[in-house]
């Protein structure tokens, strides 16, 4: 057995494990922890009916479980895996540590075992593109690389398979950073903008979180920073290793990449170099060239510029961003549901050349809409709003265009087919929601799924 299972085996042999959450990214652990031999008690607010086959078959495997809506009562373990979303300082949590239970995340035992280097990624807005990239480069050096986090099969579960010379690139969300305590090898900020406070106390508490994806790294490692962002910028003063900075508007103040006259550029104490022009990158959109020297800045340890070349060449993009679905009547459709954020929303619009009719709205993360409600009247022709942010979006457009046109639906289907219905030839149509998909769906791929089968249903 690999050293770092052999270690984990160690530390948690005679121990019970608590799993809160009996979700697709916690089953797999619960499975895991009883396959090995570990007691594991499993909560889950949701009932034992609700819960189904995958509750029975945990149940089989002799996992005890406490379902619910008082399912935190029974809150017990020696160890306790949190779900990402719970705030760490649930009462249930804290009278847990009290009595002597270690609380930590399936993300915290990776990081923790992990034998290899990790890369890891997190921000606001192009999270999953920047990681899928970075992944896409450092697979095409001929290394095995995993992939994880935020995105796909639980990393934790993937120890097994981990060998010392192994990378992994890891999205990260602020849930998953909030209470880590190391950092990874290579570490990418994206941007930071307002965004989950409906759970955060408050945007000092956000970005808090999202720091820790670099205030435990060393002298040796690396930080990659978008310039062009005020509080990006700003986390290079607290840097303990190299920084990289990447921007769209000007030359970074150290090594680094940048964009001028339709080309990105990279920079180092050598002076500077073109890397691509613009038009040869397949992706499209000012967002995602601000992806790619993110992606490319976090890899360049590994890869040759020649094999970055040929990614920026042939990655289409990661469904659900930007996702060209189809052209019913001249009419174009577009499954942008990863939209959700007013700055994501907003980058979007500004990738199409001429104006779009926007599908918004979805559940209420208690983040501003100011700055979009600027940018509609500029760059849509309607907006088809539903969901429990319709309202707080269409006030913040008509406090800057009263006479815009705006209407509100009681569901997405609704709003997809109007605005095929008002469409002519030539006319785009765009799920870009700015908004979360909770109020109605799983998560944003079952919404954007949701979308395409409309959309497909079209005639």
């Amino acid at each position: 057995m690999l050293k770092h299972l052999e270690q984990f085996q160690k530390d948690v042999r005679g121990k019970t494990v608590g799993v809160v959450g009996i979700g697709v990214s916690n089953t797999p652990i619960i499975v895991m922890l009883a396959e090995m031999g570990v007691e594991v008690v499993a909560f889950d607010k949701r009932s034992e009916d609700q819960l189904g086959d995958p509750g029975r078959d945990l149940k089989k495997l002799g996992v005890r479980m406490f379902c619910g809506a008082d399912y935190m009562d029974h809150l017990t373990g020696d160890w306790i895996i949190k779900t990402p979303g719970m705030r760490p300082d649930h009462p249930a949590l804290v009278a847990a540590r009290k009595k002597g239970s270690v609380v930590t995340s399936e993300m915290e035992l990776f990081f923790e075992y992990c034998p290899c280097k990790i890369i890891a990624v997190t921000g606001s807005d192009g999270k999953t593109t920047t990681t899928s990239l970075i992944y896409e480069m450092l697979r095409r050096t001929g290394r095995r690389v995993h992939l994880g986090g935020n995105i796909g099969y639980p990393l934790f579960c993937r120890l097994k398979e981990m060998e010392p010379e192994d990378l992994v690139v890891a999205e990260l969300s602020s849930f998953q950073l909030q209470t880590m305590r190391k950092s990874p090898h290579a570490a990418v900020v994206t941007n930071l903008s307002p965004n989950h406070l409906d759970v955060h106390k408050d945007m000092e508490e956000y970005t808090a979180a999202k720091a820790n994806i670099f205030r435990y790294q060393g002298s040796g490692d690396l930080l990659v920073l978008n310039a062009d962002n005020g509080v990006t910028a700003g986390f290079a003063a607290e840097a303990a290793g190299r920084v990289r900075m990447f921007s769209f508007r000007s030359v970074p103040p150290c090594d680094g990449a940048f964009y001028r006259d339709g080309a990105v550029y990279l920079r180092d104490a050598e002076g500077e170099k073109k890397l691509i022009d613009r038009s040869r990158i397949l992706l499209r959109g000012d967002h995602n060239v601000e992806n790619f020297m993110a992606a490319v800045l976090a890899v360049l340890d590994w890869v040759e510029p020649e094999t970055i070349v040929k990614v920026a060449e042939s990655f289409g993009g990661v469904r659900h961003r930007m996702e060209f679905i189809r052209e019913v009547r001249g009419v174009r459709f577009y499954n942008d549901s990863i939209g959700s954020s007013p700055t994501r929303t907003i980058a979007t619009l500004h990738s199409f050349d001429r104006k779009v009719r926007l599908i918004a709205g979805g559940y209420d993360k208690k983040i501003p809409y100011d700055a979009l409600g600027k940018v509609v009247p500029e760059r849509v022709e309607k907006l088809y709003l539903c969901g429990a942010t319709a309202e707080k979006i269409r006030d913040a457009v008509k406090a800057c265009a009263p006479c815009f046109p705006v209407e509100i639906y009681q569901n997405l289907q609704t709003a997809i087919e109007t605005a095929y219905q008002e469409s002519v030839p030539g006319d785009i149509v765009l799920l870009s929601p700015a908004s979360a998909s909770f109020d109605q769906f799983k998560n944003f791929e079952e919404r954007g799924d949701f979308f395409v089968s409309v959309v497909k249903g079209l005639l």
